[in-house]
């Protein structure tokens, strides 16, 4: 019984994680078709692209006091039935207004399973954190990468409508570990689940894993001291500056890179196929970025290949998109793997589970308010200068953010060990 609820919490982390971002790149390759549809332009697709980040932001913030409440699990099963519910209505849409709020139900589920994933992964693998990382990161970024190289192949065939409306099944499938887990009363003890699951899977980096101080509580508590404290951090705004900066420049290409291409020659399937390409970096960091992390003491150093990367990258977007697509794409995607270095260490830089919600919490809404800004401001500079000099200027500057928080996040300490341990 322990070790059948230690494989559907598996299970339940790994298909949730891989819907985390299915409503955003489902619908970014098809915003050309969309509105002509639906009767709108750049800037309005440059709002329809800020829209994941103001969710993810907004609920993101509001996720741990309702899993203090409700429970990590029933949270978790909350967020996917809201993400399925939603991708439904968008799917059903006749006017902009009723796509738009498909989303935003959609980006709200996902939004709270962004927050909920990390501390869920603590409760249950105290001792597998950088092996569950990987496990379900690569989860998320598969999710990314197949709706962004789908979308326009599936609406070519079928539909925008329907295009959109697949991958309502995949969150309902995520949905049905977390079902069997309540209902047969296993969510009560994920202590003894993850003590049962610790044999049953061998981690390359089981040694390393086993200096992070194991959860304390087996469910989040009330108190509000953690939960203040990350206000107060060096360590908690850089999460969130280095998260922030990361995610804005994400949504940004989300939203724009097919744009770009095809602007440069290029059809609306190449668009989304380097999106595809683009967010595959970002799987292969996520195989990679959390065993390296859990190895280093200051991973800095990785948040600098990244950036160079990325500059270079965005440069090359810049200057000729279609003179070397596939080598932009890479770069850009090796500089997002940023990301899966953040969602590692906001793990690394607790000791419970309730303090990983606090961090996860405070640095995703944060860094998501941060992020809706990416995509927007790259259309309104765009329109109002006519090229792309100042968008990839901005993001620039957004990659130099990045680094400076970077520079607090990737030290060594953790949230609750307070000021006495150097954090400020």
């Amino acid at each position: 019984m322990r070790r059948r609820g230690w494989l559907l919490a598996l299970a339940g982390i790994t298909l949730a994680a891989f819907n985390l971002r299915t409503a955003v790149t489902s619908i970014t390759p098809l915003l050309d078709v969309v509105g002509r549809e639906f009767g709108f332009g750049a800037t309005m697709a440059g709002v329809i692209g800020m829209l994941p980040a103001a969710a993810f932001a907004a609920f993101g913030a509001a996720t741990p006091a309702l899993a203090r409440r409700l429970g990590l699990e029933r949270t978790v099963l909350l967020a996917m039935l809201l993400a399925a519910a939603g991708l439904v209505l968008r799917s059903l849409a006749g006017g902009l207004g009723v796509l738009v709020a498909g989303s935003l139900v959609s980006l709200a589920g996902m939004g709270i399973g962004n927050v909920v994933l990390p501390p869920l992964v603590k409760r249950w693998f105290p001792h597998r954190v950088g092996t569950l990382s990987v496990i379900y990161i690569t989860a998320l970024q598969a999710g990314t990468i197949m709706a962004a190289l789908l979308a326009v192949p599936l609406a070519d065939a079928f539909g925008w409508r329907l295009s959109m409306a697949s991958w309502t099944l995949v969150a309902v499938a995520a949905m049905l570990p977390w079902l069997v887990l309540l209902k047969r009363g296993l969510a009560g003890d994920p202590a003894e689940a993850a003590a049962a699951g610790a044999g049953a899977v061998d981690s390359p980096d089981d040694e390393e894993d086993e200096d992070i101080p194991a959860a304390g509580a087996t469910d989040l508590d009330s108190t509000p001291v953690i939960r203040n404290r990350v206000w107060h951090t060096g360590l908690g705004w850089g999460m969130a500056l280095m998260f922030g900066m990361t995610s804005l420049a994400t949504y940004a290409m989300f939203t724009w890179m097919p744009r770009i291409f095809v602007d440069a020659g290029a059809s609306p399937a190449f668009g989304g196929a380097m999106v595809a390409l683009y967010t595959g970096f970002s799987l292969l960091g996520g195989l990679v970025v959390p065993g390296l992390a859990v190895r280093l003491r200051n991973s800095f150093p990785m948040a600098l290949v990244c950036a160079l990367a990325q500059f270079t990258g965005f440069y090359g977007l810049w200057q000729a998109p279609m003179a070397a697509p596939w080598l932009w794409a890479t770069l850009v995607g090796i500089g997002g793997c940023t990301f899966p270095l953040g969602l590692t260490l906001i793990n690394l830089r607790t000791r419970t589970p309730d303090g990983s919600a606090a961090l996860s919490g405070f640095t995703q809404g944060v860094g998501y308010t941060l992020a809706c800004l990416g995509p927007l401001l790259f259309g309104l500079l765009k329109d109002a200068t006519g090229g792309l000099a100042w968008p990839f200027a901005m993001l620039a500057v957004s990659v130099v953010v990045m680094l400076l928080g970077a520079w607090q996040a990737c030290r060594p300490r953790f949230l609750e060990d307070g000021p006495a341990n150097g954090i400020r």
